[in-house]
């Protein structure tokens, strides 16, 4: 038997230092990437890893999946495998074993969670029209010049060789041509 960890923080620049502090661990895994699918190297790593006895250790539910079909499809899956899974900030424990009331407790907690996303990502999306409209937002730097894409464009160079040679996608050459 195995005590296996997973941590998740959403981008390289976060620690997931306070995840799993204190827990007794024989291995760890550690993604950091989006939570938004089930999609991560260190996760599939996990899944591939476990076996029948070992107890993998969350965090907490966002960690482990950000909705809520992902969440019960990767509990059913290790839960197949003969592998318990603890979330210790809720502390709950789902060892596959048919318990109405640990059910309840999932799908409401990955609900919240779930409704905890989509809710950031509304008000996420409502301060970047608002600083786009005090001018304070302007999205990501260009990757390139937009005169470099309308020079190459003016010499009869393809929009596929435009943005060979620039290192860009054809949609992006596209879509400078476009607002030209």
């Amino acid at each position: 038997m195995k005590r296996v960890g997973y941590k998740r923080v959403s981008t390289i620049d976060q620690n997931t230092e306070r995840q799993l502090d204190g827990v007794e661990l024989d291995k760890v895994f550690e993604d950091k990437c989006s939570g938004s699918n089930t999609n991560r190297p260190q996760l599939i790593a996990l899944l591939d890893y476990v076996r029948e006895g070992d107890e993998v250790y969350v965090h907490d539910i966002s960690r482990m999946a950000r909705n809520l079909d992902d969440l019960n499809g990767l509990i059913k899956q290790i839960n197949q495998k003969g592998v318990s899974v603890q979330f210790m900030k809720e502390n709950l424990t789902f060892t596959g074993k048919n318990d109405p009331m640990q059910k309840l407790m999932l799908d409401l907690l990955g609900a919240v969670y779930q409704f905890e996303r989509s809710m950031m990502l509304e008000r996420q999306r409502e301060g970047i029209q608002k600083a786009k409209v005090a001018g304070k937002y302007k999205g990501r730097p260009n990757s390139v010049s937009r005169d470099a894409v309308m020079e190459l464009l003016a010499q009869k160079v393809s929009i596929r060789k435009t943005a060979e040679k620039l290192g860009i996608s054809p949609s992006t050459v596209q879509r400078i041509k476009a607002e030209a």
